[in-house]
């Protein structure tokens, strides 16, 4: 039951794009197009959970035991940066159309801080390993939720009549505050 409160949790209640506001670039970036915001979801819960799971190892077996938690950020960044690589030459070779619209925001991955959180977040918590791939897929999922959603609203406003100075980026902004407002409602699931 602990890992079914971790994953609800992960993906609703510490939404880590609504809740925790971590990804912000990606989330606005990618969401204008269902699709691409399915493909930049994919992408950042196999990288977040590929990252949290290989940063548990080195955390545990490499860092902690020579005492250097100091270096524990930019070891995470490296390993996150050697996990885009391999994602953006995967995709480059098996779905070209994927890699072209996802464009400059598949590198970003790398320095997307939503990545990064999750892997921090499973150290602070002192997760298992098991812990803390359930907590990094749900968490993944939980910002794919949030992206293919707001994609979702955005697709549609863009057959509505919208004032111009709000249109793209500003209005997107509104719908991502109106979104994190109503995943604070899912806080009373935690009580």
């Amino acid at each position: 039951m602990d890992y079914f409160v971790l994953i609800i949790a992960a993906i609703f209640v510490n939404n880590i794009v609504l809740a925790q506001y971590l990804g912000n670039c990606p989330f606005i970036g990618t969401s204008k197009e269902s699709g691409v915001a399915m493909g930049m979801g994919l992408a950042v819960v196999f990288v977040a959970t590929m990252a949290a799971a290989i940063t548990w190892c080195v955390q545990r077996f490499l860092l902690m035991p020579n005492d250097l938690a100091y270096l524990q950020t930019i070891t995470f960044i490296l390993v996150i940066a050697a996990l885009v690589q391999f994602v953006e030459m995967f995709l480059k070779k098996v779905v070209p159309p994927l890699y072209k619209s996802l464009g400059i925001f598949l590198p970003l991955i790398t320095t997307n801080c939503a990545v990064l959180g999750i892997a921090i977040i499973c150290q602070r918590e002192e997760f298992t390993l098991v812990e803390t791939i359930l907590f990094s897929i749900a968490s993944g999922v939980g910002f794919m939720l949030a992206l293919v959603v707001l994609a979702s609203i955005r697709e549609r406003l863009d057959l509505a009549r919208v004032p111009v100075s709000l249109r793209g980026t500003p209005l997107a902004l509104i719908m991502a505050g109106l979104m994190s407002l109503a995943f604070f409602a899912f806080k009373g699931m935690a009580s």
